[in-house]
């Protein structure tokens, strides 16, 4: 198994007092796999893939295992030391964040960012890593890489923004991918683009998948597992299909008539 998580809990102090944001996750990953994590925000599903890479505020309090299989063993997330989540984050667990806009630097310029990653984790230098950094681009589709890469991300749409983000976290070519509402912040005619993308680029390189989402049609061509959250806890769980076709859990139900359907009839006039 290559990340297997077991009673992860996540709390936060607030002057109000204790904030439970997760209650107990167990979330098992093998190489390769593509699962998704849904619900409503506030259900605790953002909050434990940020323990996961140790990402939290200080004022957070995370117990529980997370164990992540490396080529020189097994290595626990949940406590370890700064300087080695530093090497786990980007060459073992990339993330990709909803906006890109606030992730990216706005002061840096493409290839400064990009090459910063492979100068890290893969050990580049100079026009290697610029040479590797174009190839992703190029990889995510983005037209005259080889210009486009001394941009700032002001210069790109959205969607190239978004594009730049995969091409920077599958570089260093990890083990594991975790998306956090990847299309969120996207207009609707681009996202099924970024997420063909991802399952693309994730076959070539058999990267695994961890996809944060509040919409259960996202995942639903994407992953082969989900996880249902709410109130930090998990409330189902199971194939995807069968739990498409035989939700078990009544907000799991409520979230399945939420996603809008072709064949559902409107009334444009009164809005229904």
């Amino acid at each position: 198994m290559l990340l297997d998580v077991r009673d992860l809990k996540v709390s936060f102090d607030t002057p109000d007092g204790v904030v439970e944001a997760v209650r107990g996750l167990d979330l098992q990953l093998a190489a390769g796999e593509a699962v998704g994590i849904v619900g409503e925000s506030g259900s605790g599903k953002s909050q434990s893939v940020l323990a996961l890479m140790g990402l939290l505020a200080d004022n957070a309090r995370v117990t529980g295992s997370a164990r992540l299989e490396t080529p020189t063993g097994p290595v626990e997330l949940i406590g370890a030391k700064r300087r080695v989540l530093e090497r786990i984050r980007g060459a073992r667990i990339a993330m990709i964040f909803q906006d890109p806009m606030t992730t990216l630097n706005p002061h840096l310029r493409i290839a400064t960012q990009m090459t910063e990653v492979l100068k890290r984790h893969r050990g580049l230098k100079g026009r290697a890593a610029t040479h590797a950094a174009i190839e992703m681009l190029e990889a995510v589709r983005i037209p005259d890489a080889s210009r486009r890469i001394r941009y700032y991300p002001h210069q790109f749409s959205g969607g190239m923004r978004q594009r730049v983000m995969i091409a920077m976290s599958l570089a260093c070519e990890p083990d594991i991918l975790v998306a956090d509402e990847p299309t969120t912040a996207l207009d609707v005619t681009v996202q099924a683009d970024i997420l063909d993308l991802m399952a693309e680029l994730r076959t070539r390189t058999n990267t695994a998948l961890l996809l944060i989402t509040h919409d259960l049609g996202v995942v639903a061509g994407q992953t082969e597992r989900v996880l249902v959250m709410r109130n930090g806890e998990v409330v189902e769980r199971g194939a995807i299909d069968t739990l498409f076709a035989d939700p078990q859990h009544e907000y799991t139900r409520r979230l399945l008539a939420a996603v809008p359907r072709l064949e559902t009839p409107r009334d444009v006039a009164s809005g229904q």
